[in-house]
């Protein structure tokens, strides 16, 4: 066993790949010789070579759709975005192409695409960089979107990523790439479309994912000195969302609160409330209630960026609230 950075666990996945596959390779901007934007290519480039670890000029657009092609023609892609944001100017490569070509072709060609990077609020990073574009693409078709939380599922889902035969949104966050965990020795892989139970409850049901799951469990640690039990669940797959292991624990607690860092309107939160409304209506004992970021551009300034996204005691107040007066 060895504690390693969540950076470090990706960088292992990518490593791990590469040697068990010759078909897969890593491009973007930055990736050879720098290492990437946060480092989890280094020394890649020495070990595998420039036609491996491939330096791409700025031009999402276009290193995207090369990305594509390569995938239909059997190679594995994994692009790196320096920043996901910065991704949007692929959109129609990854929507049009990517999400939609297994389906158009009638199933001749596959597109094992891994498309991951940073996101997420930073540290003063501003609007730009501070962009969550796990809404923009989960009404496409054909993606699948993961949210890392963790170095060991980090890894474990990366590899899985890597290995899948159709086109994977991988979402980072800038903030988690210095945390630390034991990871096993031995090689593993995580399904893709499956939630973690990170800690079992009876009071009420909180649905979260990535940076904010750690929100969570800083509140978490609060409530339960309180005399709240509340069951915590990590969605780590944004699609398909693994409405298993989210019923199972909705006719246990009857309660549902969603933590995201995703803006309110049309976030993940939207999708989970109406799902749960479709699907489980019945098992409420109260409405569905939603912490998610401002719909404005993150602030520069750190008071303000801090203000537009959920804090543990705005949590915290949820629960109490939820289970003291929900209406």
């Amino acid at each position: 066993m060895a504690e390693t950075f969540l950076f470090n666990a990706l960088r292992a996945a990518i490593d791990e790949e590469m040697h068990r596959d010759p078909s897969v390779f890593v491009l973007g901007e930055d990736v050879g010789q720098y290492g990437g934007s946060y480092k989890v290519t280094k020394d890649l480039y020495e070990k595998y070579g420039d036609l491996r670890l491939l330096d791409t000029p700025i031009a999402e657009n276009s290193f995207t759709g090369m990305a594509v092609g390569a995938a239909m023609t059997g190679l594995r892609p994994i692009i790196e975005g320096m920043n996901m944001g910065f991704l949007l100017l692929a959109f129609n490569q990854i929507a049009n192409n990517a999400g939609m070509l297994r389906y158009t072709s009638g199933g001749n060609f596959k597109i094992p695409l891994v498309i991951r990077g940073p996101g997420g609020v930073g540290r003063q990073l501003g609007a730009e960089h501070s962009q969550r574009l796990e809404a923009y693409f989960q009404a496409v078709p054909g993606l699948k979107i993961v949210a890392c939380s963790t170095p060991f599922n980090a890894k474990g889902l990366l590899k899985s990523a890597i290995r899948d035969e159709n086109p994977v949104l991988f979402f980072e966050h800038v903030l988690l790439y210095n945390l630390k965990e034991t990871l096993p020795e031995e090689e593993y892989l995580l399904p893709l479309d499956k939630a973690e139970v990170v800690r079992e409850g009876n009071d009420v049901t909180i649905l979260t994912y990535s940076r904010m799951r750690h929100h969570v469990l800083q509140a978490a640690k609060t409530l339960t000195k309180s005399g709240y039990d509340p069951e915590i669940i990590d969605l780590i797959s944004l699609k398909p969302l693994d409405f298993e292991t989210i019923g199972a624990s909705i006719r246990k607690t009857h309660r549902v609160i969603i933590v995201e860092e995703c803006m309110r309107t049309g976030g993940i939160g939207a999708e989970l409330i109406a799902s749960i409304n479709d699907r489980l209506f019945d098992e409420l004992d109260a409405p569905v209630l939603r912490l998610s970021s401002q719909d404005i551009p993150t602030p520069y300034n750190g008071v303000l960026e801090n203000l537009t996204i959920v804090q543990p005691t705005q949590i915290i107040e949820a629960v109490e609230k939820m289970l003291t007066n929900p209406y």
